[in-house]
């Protein structure tokens, strides 16, 4: 009763934030229009085209290119020198949460929000996501279904926000990454599986289904320690073989995909044997393991974004959480170099809620001064990331029959990758999310 009692709640929160977004975003998706920019990037060749012109009508993509029928009283944007894209797909954020890193006060803040205030921090950053071009997001991990209530929110046309693949709370060990900080048990109830703390194959495959059985797209696990959990080591497995294969099998039967939050190489590479659909953060994945993956096609979502954050700013994390926080910042570097360099899988995702909200789009310049090409970092946003999150009947490209995601971003995207921080109109769905200056 107390998870249907939360629910009321942060679903009555989320539909009353909604009252305050209707008058600013009216629903326009019924609305045709015209977009036209001077460059193409449709997500698919990887290529930029000239002359771009994109018709919308009832929220699908019906025509591209100067020949496509007009619809009569369609509405023409006009964008100028810009560059027209996919609507940007980040495949890890946490929008529940957010961090600063400038004190421990705003490290602990999060830990005392009840479910019902957390639901309005959460539309906020879904909110701010948008409005920075990303118009799909995988959010990996919130506690008190709060990801569930607003996706659901946001596919009711409740509030305003990105397209959410959610995954509910994440799955992992008692005194893993994912359980809760060392509360007194005698004061604060210990989580259990339905929050998806588990320990052995059967109870790990009730904590899965307890994710599914509230709505879960797609499940979260930590396979490794993390950084910002206290008493865990980063390199040390906290799922074995027989949890793994519980986990990812009884997911898979169920038709969701499986994420394996793993810094060290050995849980990683045990969730590969596994059987899992991707790897979070990857910091120190051997090449070996790296080759695996990209043979068994297992991407990779490395959150430069995360990595680089989190160690320029571990002054403002409690010790321990420091400690591990700048030990990742040159291994995850190099890690990312050479997983290019292989040629893994990569799918983009920043991690955000460790970083600022609404700051994604600088993974781009992230990964390309890491030796990844311009248009290599994009499609990880379009392409790459659609296929990941299975979305990619749906979005992820700019073609015929497509959802009307649609970004603008000023000049040539290939020439000045940062542009993308810059966003000058934002489509999602049919509506207008951010209107051209």
């Amino acid at each position: 009763m107390t998870q249907i009692r939360f629910a009321a709640i942060f679903l009555a929160s989320l539909c009353l934030s909604g009252i305050a977004m209707a008058a600013d975003h009216p629903k326009d998706a019924n609305t045709a229009y015209v977009v036209h920019a001077r460059y193409l990037f449709d997500g698919v060749s990887g290529q930029l085209s000239d002359d771009a012109t994109v018709v919308v009508e009832k929220g699908r993509i019906t025509g591209i290119g100067a020949s496509a029928h007009i619809p009569e009283h369609a509405v023409r944007i006009e964008l100028g020198d810009a560059t027209l894209t996919p609507g940007f797909i980040d495949s890890h954020v946490h929008l529940g949460d957010e961090d600063s890193g400038n004190s421990y006060k705003d490290f602990y803040d999060g830990m005392l929000r009840l479910p019902a205030e957390e639901s309005f921090y959460a539309e906020r950053n879904g909110r701010v996501t948008l409005e920075a071009g990303f118009t799909t997001v995988r959010v990996l991990g919130t506690s008190d279904w709060v990801d569930l209530a607003l996706r659901n929110a946001i596919d009711g046309g409740l509030v305003v926000g990105p397209r959410i693949v959610a995954a509910a709370h994440a799955i992992g060990t008692p005194g893993g990454h994912c359980d809760a900080p060392p509360f007194p048990p005698d004061r604060v109830k210990p989580l259990s599986e339905v929050d998806g703390i588990c320990s052995g194959p059967e109870s790990c495959r009730s904590a899965v289904r307890a994710q599914m059985k509230w709505g879960a797209d797609v499940i979260k696990i930590c396979a490794s320690g993390g950084v910002f959990s206290e008493s865990d080591p980063l390199k040390v497995p906290q799922l074995t073989a027989a949890e793994l294969d519980a986990i990812i099998g009884e997911a898979h039967r169920w038709g969701r995909k499986v994420a394996a939050h793993a810094h060290g190489d050995e849980a990683a590479r045990l969730a590969v044997d596994a059987g899992i659909d991707s790897i979070e953060h990857g910091t120190f994945l051997s090449p070996e393991t790296m080759r695996l993956m990209k043979q068994k096609g297992v991407y990779l979502v490395p959150t430069r974004m995360a990595a680089w954050w989190s160690s320029s700013h571990a002054d403002g994390y409690p010790p321990a959480i420091a400690k591990k926080a700048r030990a990742i910042g040159e291994a995850h570097l190099a890690m990312f170099k050479e997983a290019v360099r292989i040629g893994v899988p990569i799918a983009f995702g920043t991690d955000s809620g460790v970083s600022p909200h609404g700051q994604n789009a600088h993974e781009f310049s992230l990964m390309v001064d890491a030796g990844m090409s311009p248009s290599a970092a994009l499609l990880s946003a379009t392409r790459d990331a659609s296929r990941l999150l299975g979305v990619d009947q749906e979005t992820g490209a700019i073609t015929i029959g497509r959802s009307a995601d649609l970004v603008a971003v000023p000049g040539n995207v290939l020439e000045h990758i940062a542009s993308t921080e810059h966003p000058l109109f934002v489509m999602a769905r049919g509506h207008v999310a951010v209107t051209p200056p």
